[in-house]
């Protein structure tokens, strides 16, 4: 599961540096690599300076993701030192498919719908925008472009409320792995708490225990791990998004 689905968008192309997969075309650069990069020291520092000197020369920002179990241990450390910083840590965990299934609890009022057209995309991103307090207009794109591709691969659902989007959540599948992936999640303030969450999750369940998948997989976020857990899911693992971002052109450097 550490690499990414098979089948990138349109404009979006998988390259190897070594030991690690860069994903190059999105709203920004990823790299992934093995549990162990097999390099250390000068020609580690060597391989992350590269990664972030492609993406500077691209103007863009990248994500590398880091597992608590990697190796060399002091990856983060020398990913630092070249100027990427961590993002709060999420936990991996994992759960039968099978045994997270089940009939989705809704509050009043509230409908669950799969959803597939632009505009709904775009209410998605909306939400996600005012949930994490920046622009998440990108992410409407992402998902279009990812069902555009391969829209067996891909279920987007939402919950909404006096036609309002609460939240959203898309199950990835991975087509021979026995795997498939939570993400999203996202609720609105006023809607947390209430059982919307874990309506998705069942839902979600339900349809990769129906397509024969038998485990479902989460990078989950401090609040939504001690829900996963209470459902009967497992921690694996950590893991730790450490981004990289161009500097802003004109900025005052510092002692300039």
């Amino acid at each position: 599961m550490r690499g990414v689905p098979p089948t990138p968008p349109a404009g979006v192309r998988h390259e190897t540096d070594g030991p690690l997969l860069r994903v190059v075309g999105q709203f920004r650069g990823f790299v992934t690599g093995p549990r162990d990069l097999g390099v250390a020291g000068p020609e580690l520092d060597a391989l992350i300076a590269r990664q972030r000197d492609f993406f500077a020369a691209r103007g863009e920002a990248v994500e590398w993701k880091v597992r608590g179990h990697d190796l060399p241990a002091d990856l983060p450390a020398r990913l630092q030192a070249a100027g990427f910083v961590p993002e709060p840590q999420e936990t991996v965990l994992v759960g039968r498919a099978d045994e997270l299934a089940a009939e989705p609890v809704l509050p009043e009022g509230v409908r669950l719908r799969q959803v597939t057209d632009d505009a709904d995309l775009r209410r998605i991103a909306a939400m996600e925008t005012v949930v994490w307090g920046f622009d998440m207009s990108f992410l409407a794109a992402d998902l279009a472009g990812r069902l555009a591709t391969a829209p067996d691969q891909l279920d987007v659902l939402v919950a909404e409320a006096d036609g309002e989007v609460v939240c959203a959540a898309w199950l990835a599948y991975r087509p021979g792995t026995g795997f498939a992936s939570l993400w999203g999640g996202s609720t609105l303030p006023a809607w947390r708490g209430r059982g919307v969450y874990r309506a998705l999750v069942a839902a979600r369940a339900q349809r990769a225990a129906a397509r024969g998948v038998r485990y479902l997989h989460v990078d989950a976020s401090d609040d939504s791990a001690p829900i996963l857990r209470r459902l009967g899911m497992r921690a694996v693992t950590t893991t730790t998004p450490y981004i990289w971002t161009p500097p802003v052109p004109g900025a005052e450097r510092p002692g300039a």
